[in-house]
C-alpha cells in the first residue's frame, strides 16, 4: 500500500539510492544525480510529497512555481521500481494529488523522456496532454506534457 506524506530531506537518500533507471537518466540529462535532483525538487517546490510503500520512502513528487503571474507550475515525480510497480494505486491516488496542485496552479507542465513508458501512461490516464514533438536534452529525447485546471 502507498501512503502519501509531506516530503522531508530524510526521504531523499532512501529514494535516490533505489531510483528507477529511467528516472535516473532523466535527472542526468539535466546534469543532476538523483540525490541532487530530489534535493532541488524538495527545496524549490511550492508543494511536495513523498509516496511510501510499506512505510519506506519510494517516490517524491511536487510542483515548482514556474510563473506565478500566469499560475503555471512545473509538476515532477521521481521514484523507485517498488512504487511504480503499484500502478493501480498510483492511478487512483493521482487525481487527489493533481487536484491539490491545481488549487495552487492553473496549469501544470513539464517534460518526460520518450523512454519513460510507465510515466507516460500515468500522465495520460491522469488527463495530461503530451506534445508530439521531441526535444533532445544531452542525448535523451523528451516530450512536453501539460494539464489545465478544470473550469469551475
Amino acid at each position: 500500500m502507498i501512503t502519501i506524506v509531506p516530503a522531508s530531506p530524510a526521504h531523499v537518500g532512501r529514494i535516490a539510492m533505489r531510483m528507477r533507471g529511467i528516472d535516473r537518466r532523466e535527472c542526468e540529462a539535466f546534469g543532476r544525480d538523483p540525490k541532487t535532483a530530489l534535493r532541488i525538487g524538495l527545496k524549490a517546490s511550492a508543494l511536495c510529497w513523498t509516496g511510501k510503500k510499506d512505510d519506506r520512502p519510494g517516490a517524491m513528487f511536487g510542483a515548482v512555481a514556474r510563473n506565478e503571474i500566469e499560475s503555471i507550475g512545473t509538476a515532477w515525480f521521481l521514484g523507485t521500481d517498488e512504487v511504480f510497480g503499484c500502478a493501480r494505486e498510483l492511478l487512483s491516488m493521482g487525481p487527489a494529488v493533481i487536484e491539490a496542485m491545481h488549487r495552487r496552479f492553473r496549469r501544470l507542465e513539464n517534460m518526460v523522456s520518450t523512454e519513460n513508458k510507465a510515466a507516460i501512461r500515468l500522465l495520460e490516464a491522469w488527463g495530461f496532454e503530451l506534445g508530439s514533438d521531441t526535444v533532445d536534452v544531452n542525448g535523451v529525447e523528451f516530450r512536453c506534457f501539460w494539464r489545465e485546471a478544470p473550469s469551475v
